[in-house]
């Protein structure tokens, strides 16, 4: 029997926001490996809450790991989306 195992650093990059996008009720992120992982709004109550111009205004904290809204102060780690 084999077990495939991901290096540490593939690993890593499997979890690189590349891009954020809405639709009414649902949140997706772009990853680095060309994946995209949804959420719904709901999830986020502070986000769904958002305007769509307050959700306009996100970015990408360095290294990738998480998505932060500076002006609603608050943010999402891809790690938590994925648990």
């Amino acid at each position: 029997m084999s077990t495939l195992v991901a290096k540490p650093s593939a690993a890593k990059e499997m979890k690189v926001a590349k891009g954020v996008r809405f639709t009414d009720t649902m949140l997706y992120i772009a990853l680095a490996d060309g994946r995209e992982i949804g959420a719904p709004l709901a999830r986020f109550a502070w986000l769904e809450k958002a305007t769509p111009a307050q959700r306009a205004h996100w970015s990408i904290e360095p290294h990738g790991f998480a998505v932060y809204w500076e002006e609603l102060d608050d943010g999402i780690e891809l790690e938590h989306l994925f648990e």
